[in-house]
């Protein structure tokens, strides 16, 4: 593989900020919509503590990051043609008929990196990397549930060390602001409302890092395989159309 063809690991990164700057009315009007219900959830469960609680609110932050990640990509495959043409509303529209599609893929991928993570860490580490771009990836080709993670792996393959990396940097970072809010708020209110407004901050300032890097990257590895770019608003017709109809 020549230089030419590796993911460039600082492009990503810068573009993802650029990209965040750029949409940022539209990705934290979204973002607070889906993560409000989710930061409630949050604050009663950090102030009742339990298993099953806990659990629960697992399921329902991922759900939440996944149908946000679909979106989000959305708004990247948007500002392509250097203008936003999405409102809130037709960003949600956009979404509506992989919503179940993305739950069903973010509930999956969850569980199955955490197995790998608590068994031998190596192996979740690995499905969190060749899964990386599994949420893209159901909006943009709509392939179903299953294809959807081929399709996540087809694209990594060939760039796992630098979509690590990406990886690797969001986490650090997004890790480092959730420890700060959680600090802030926890000085401020131990209660289910100081709880509630924590996760709300965090996901509300942070969760778009992470859901915009995985679209950029998405784009990103289309263009390494020599696919052509998705067209910024037209209506687009999946690379694998034929294999939407399976889960």
């Amino acid at each position: 593989m020549s230089e030419q063809q590796r993911l460039d690991i600082g492009g990503v990164i810068g573009e993802t900020f650029r990209t965040y700057g750029a949409q940022a009315g539209l990705i934290l009007g979204a973002a607070f919509i889906i993560f409000l219900p989710i930061a409630i959830i949050d604050g009663f469960i950090e102030n009742q503590g339990g298993f099953l609680l806990g659990l629960v609110g697992s399921i329902v932050s991922i759900v939440g990051t996944y149908w946000f990640q679909g979106m989000v990509v959305q708004a990247v495959r948007d500002i392509q043609d250097g203008r936003r043409d999405f409102s809130l509303g037709e960003l949600f529209s956009s979404v509506q008929n992989v919503v179940g599609t993305l739950i069903v893929v973010g509930i999956l991928a969850g569980i199955g990196i955490a197995i790998g993570l608590v068994l031998l860490i190596v192996p979740g580490l690995i499905l969190l990397t060749i899964w990386a771009v599994v949420g893209p990836a159901v909006v943009i080709d709509r392939p179903g549930v299953f294809g959807a993670f081929r399709r996540s792996r087809e694209l990594v393959r060939g760039h796992g060390w630098a979509v690590f990396a990406v990886i690797v940097f969001f986490f650090i970072l997004i890790a480092i602001g959730r420890g700060l809010i959680a600090a802030l708020a926890g000085t401020i209110s131990e209660t289910v409302v100081g709880y509630a407004v924590a996760s709300l901050v965090g996901n509300l300032l942070l969760a778009p890092l992470g859901a915009l890097a995985a679209s950029v990257l998405y784009f990103h590895l289309r263009r390494l395989h020599g696919e052509p770019d998705v067209p910024a608003t037209a209506e687009y017709e999946p690379r694998r159309a034929e294999s939407s109809s399976g889960l």
